[in-house]
């Protein structure tokens, strides 16, 4: 074990924007007297991929805001100055280095092909001199503890899933301590705007079925009230197919993504409701749910880039098309189905859509409608607030037939509109601009 230096520690924020229960804050702490953080708002983030969308929208562009404005609350209460930039990491890291003489970089791990390029330059950047921590930490089952080699995960979810449960842990979360302030620090970086990133000022729709903030302290909030206040934890497996308004379902996916909550707390709160109130198959299921992520996590670590390709995990051969057309009104929600309609114009007005509603709308684009779903899952990547590489890409490729469905089902819209939507409720809500 390392000793605590008397030196300067930088935490490198991406994907992990919390204090509380974060790998790398505890590590750099632990092994420095002082520490400085850094979050950078990537330029490359907010322009267009090759499908023609913007990577990130204006919906997770306020959300990030938001928690970065939380993250840097959270981290002064520690005494931590968090620096703020709208450019690329491995340019702004090593200026950091030299002004304040950073002798390690701790950060989370990340495994995907652009993450890794950008650590990559980073570490080209800063040379031997100073070394890039990485930890694991964005995980329910840290990979240390399951009972299984990245090579060894199970194609089907099922079998992943018991052997976790029967044989594998949930770590206690890890408290973070406030540190000791660095005087005579200069920092004038400001964390930008919507304008600042290309977009204008907007109202969150009155109709969203997320109407909350990023941070910490937000989604913090939303436990407290979903668990404890209104015990809606309690129903979670009854209603989570729901797709009108804010308790149908945890909502916990945008914070997750971001990683202003950690699954583990989300995990140790369940388990503190179920001591308290009572144990079922809905406490149970929000656990089940958080294992699906996970799950979608180790598939992207055994596979690599191959979650990207066309022929998916699988490397299956469909005769996909890219019809501008069908893509646009897929898009637009003018397509056959008023399902599929609403869906897509309640994610375009409110950077959300149900779960219930993604499985139905992605397997129309690439079910019914045959389109390359890669680009199916270009335009969540970049209008939903809740975006997460892993589950995006892995809930596409299951969906699309080129990943881990073991039935390679198909949904019936009209059906699953008739059985989540009888009444017409949600439909009529998100296409009442164009019943008239």
């Amino acid at each position: 074990m390392q000793t605590k230096q008397d030196n300067i520690g930088l935490v490198w924020f991406r994907n992990d924007l919390r204090t509380q229960d974060q790998a790398a804050l505890k590590q750099a702490l632990e092994n420095h007297t002082s520490i400085l953080a850094l979050y950078c708002f990537d330029p490359r983030h907010f322009e267009d991929t090759i499908f023609g969308f913007k990577k990130t929208e204006k919906y997770r562009a306020k959300f990030l805001i938001e928690t970065v404005q939380n993250l840097k609350k959270g981290l002064k209460d520690l005494n931590i100055e968090l620096f703020v930039f709208y450019d690329r990491p491995e340019i702004k890291i090593p200026d950091l280095i030299k002004s304040y003489n950073i002798k390690g970089i701790y950060a989370q791990k990340e495994w995907t092909q652009e993450e890794k390029a950008v650590e990559d330059a980073l570490v080209s950047n800063v040379g031997e001199s100073v070394k890039l921590l990485t930890y694991y930490d964005q995980f329910l089952f840290h990979p240390d503890d399951i009972p299984l080699a990245f090579s060894q995960i199970p194609q089907v979810f099922t079998v992943f899933r018991k052997k976790l449960e029967k044989e594998a842990s949930v770590r206690p979360e890890q408290i973070t301590k406030a540190t000791e302030a660095i005087s005579d620090i200069r920092n004038d970086t400001e964390i930008p705007s919507l304008e600042d990133l290309g977009f204008e000022s907007f109202e969150t729709h009155p109709n969203s079925a997320f109407p909350f903030q990023g941070g910490e302290e937000a989604a913090e909030k939303r436990l407290q009230n979903y668990f404890f206040k209104t015990k809606k934890l309690g129903v979670y497996k009854k209603t989570r197919n729901g797709l009108v308004g804010t308790n149908y379902s945890s909502k916990f996916s945008a914070w997750l993504a971001n990683g202003s909550i950690s699954p583990r707390h989300i995990y140790w709160q369940i388990k503190a409701f179920e001591k308290e109130h009572f144990k079922n198959q809905s406490t149970y299921w929000l656990i089940f749910e958080l294992i699906w992520r996970d799950y979608f996590k180790y598939i992207s670590l055994k596979h690599g880039d191959t979650i990207f390709y066309l022929g998916g995990i699988l490397n299956k051969n469909y005769s996909w098309r890219t019809n501008e057309s069908d893509i646009k009104a897929w898009i637009e929600g003018r397509t056959s189905s008023d399902f599929v309609n609403a869906n897509m114009i309640e994610l375009a007005e409110t950077g959300w859509m149900s779960n219930r509603g993604r499985q139905n709308v992605a397997s129309y684009f690439a079910k019914d409608l045959e389109l390359d779903w890669r680009i199916g899952a270009a335009y969540f990547e970049s209008l939903l607030m809740d975006y997460d590489v892993h589950s995006n890409y892995g809930n596409w490729m299951y969906v699309s037939g080129v990943g881990n469905d073991p039935r390679d089902r198909k949904f019936n819209v009209k059906l699953q509109a008739e059985r989540y939507d009888p009444q017409g409720k949600f439909q009529n809500l998100w296409l009442q601009k164009t019943l008239f």
